[in-house]
């Protein structure tokens, strides 16, 4: 077999045998195939699609590029859940107690933040002491026990989706649909779930900015997931305002606390909701009406609370904080950014709301760069809100004065104030699932 007729293959728009494919993803890994038959391929991926059989089988091929985790020593159905990105997205935090304290256990392998989106990896390690560099028994033994863990990916994992991304990054060919998914849902696959619940963003913060497009790669995930028998979901969300009041690592695990306790904003609430119960129609746990109401249960009680202190302090961490979330370190310096004129929050660029808090100090352009896990950004207006001149937009906290002014432009940008009230933006879009695609907005 010759990378070169790989090549020619799908250029011309003939389908790729699994044995090609196969071929290709072990013949980058190892380096006997150059980056410039890799990106070649990636271009004429680019531009002539691959059917869901040619998907699944690149993203099994990365799936067993490297190490993989077998979650059999957990009893149960293992359902995973991954959010494509956004800003304010602390909704794992929430939901995976919310799922344990429902009695389906959650072993979760998440990643850091980088560029404009935060990272649940970064978030936890707001929580003084916390580790996510746990090994494999230990994760097992916590999930065991409490029910649910969050460590980090292992370096080994799904090592030729790393080389091909880093190729696509430089190459453009990042936004293709079966190299999106296929990068996706090799790294869920590869973490050993059963079920998976993906959360699809879409809007000016999200990968994906108009439904049709996100819904279009959620059935790609979906098929990819049913085709290699690991019954998947997908919703699709709202991403073109942040997700809650709060951008920022210590303020997000804060606003996590509020869901937990029933106090936080409507459209985080919600979100988590659906993702939980979703997941727990994956277990098995009833209809998908019941599993809302088992979700909704665990919040009231307090038992997901209680489920999120267990994990926090299985893992090392300081769970008194919280039970009085005053306790997280403070930033020394903060600003308000008041509205410059009177009228509506007629829309917010989310992406660049994203770009402020990283401007602050709460994420990372590059992965070896330091976070500041009291940096970031408390909305007081989103979009639809009517204001005054001189009206509160957010309040902004940085250890750093010009880092706290540049964020604060940043931000102030990111606002489009307008005399016309907007359209309400719902919260869901659509759903998707092997039997099609419910829309729901």
């Amino acid at each position: 077999m010759r990378m070169y007729d790989v090549i020619k293959r799908k250029r011309d728009g003939f389908e790729l045998t699994s044995e090609e494919i196969i071929y290709f993803v072990a013949g980058y890994s190892d380096g006997s195939i150059p980056d410039y038959q890799a990106s070649a391929l990636a271009m004429a991926i680019f531009y002539q699609g691959m059917n869901a059989r040619e998907t699944a089988a690149l993203t099994m091929a990365m799936a067993v590029s490297g190490d993989t985790v077998d979650l059999s020593p957990i009893p149960g159905i293992k359902v995973d859940k991954h959010s494509t990105g956004g800003v304010g997205d602390k909704t794992s935090l929430a939901v995976v107690p919310m799922v344990a304290a429902c009695g389906v256990p959650v072993a979760k392998m998440s990643g850091r933040g980088l560029g404009h989106t935060g990272g649940t990896l970064d978030k936890l390690e707001s929580i003084p002491g916390l580790s996510i560099s746990i090994d494999e028994q230990r994760f097992f033994d916590i999930v065991n026990s409490v029910g649910c863990a969050i460590i980090g990916q292992t370096a080994n994992l799904v090592p030729a989706d790393k080389r091909l991304y880093a190729l696509r990054d430089v190459t453009a060919t990042v936004d293709s649909i079966p190299l999106i998914a296929s990068s996706v849902m090799s790294k869920k696959i590869a973490a050993g779930a059963d079920a998976i619940v993906l959360d699809v963003k879409c809007g000016s913060g999200a990968f994906m900015k108009t439904a049709d497009d996100a819904i279009t790669l959620a059935q790609a995930m979906v098929d990819i997931g049913e085709e290699v028998e690991r019954t998947t979901i997908a919703l699709v969300t709202d991403m073109d305002r942040p997700l809650g009041n709060k951008v920022g690592n210590s303020l997000e695990v804060i606003e996590a606390v509020e869901v937990l306790k029933n106090t936080a904003p409507a459209d985080i609430s919600e979100t988590c909701l659906e993702l939980a119960a979703n997941m727990l129609l994956l277990a098995g746990k009833g209809t998908l009406q019941e599993c809302r109401e088992l979700a909704r249960r665990s919040i009231e009680s307090g038992a997901a609370f209680e489920k999120l202190c267990q994990m926090v302090e299985a893992q090392g961490g300081d769970s008194a904080v919280l039970r009085d979330t005053t306790r997280f370190a403070q930033a020394p310096f903060s600003e308000q950014l008041l509205a410059p004129c009177d009228g509506y929050v007629f829309h917010m660029n989310t992406e660049q709301v994203g770009i402020a808090a990283a401007a602050l100090g709460a994420g990372r352009e590059t992965i070896e760069d330091s976070i500041d896990p009291a940096a970031g950004i408390d909305l007081a207006r989103k979009t639809g809100a009517a204001v005054k001149a001189g009206d509160v937009l957010a309040t902004l906290y940085s250890s750093d004065r010009e880092k706290l002014r540049e964020g604060a432009q940043l931000l102030l940008g990111a606002y489009d104030i307008r005399n016309e009230k907007p359209a309400t933006i719902p919260h869901f879009l659509a759903r998707v699932t092997k039997k099609g695609v419910e829309r729901l907005a």
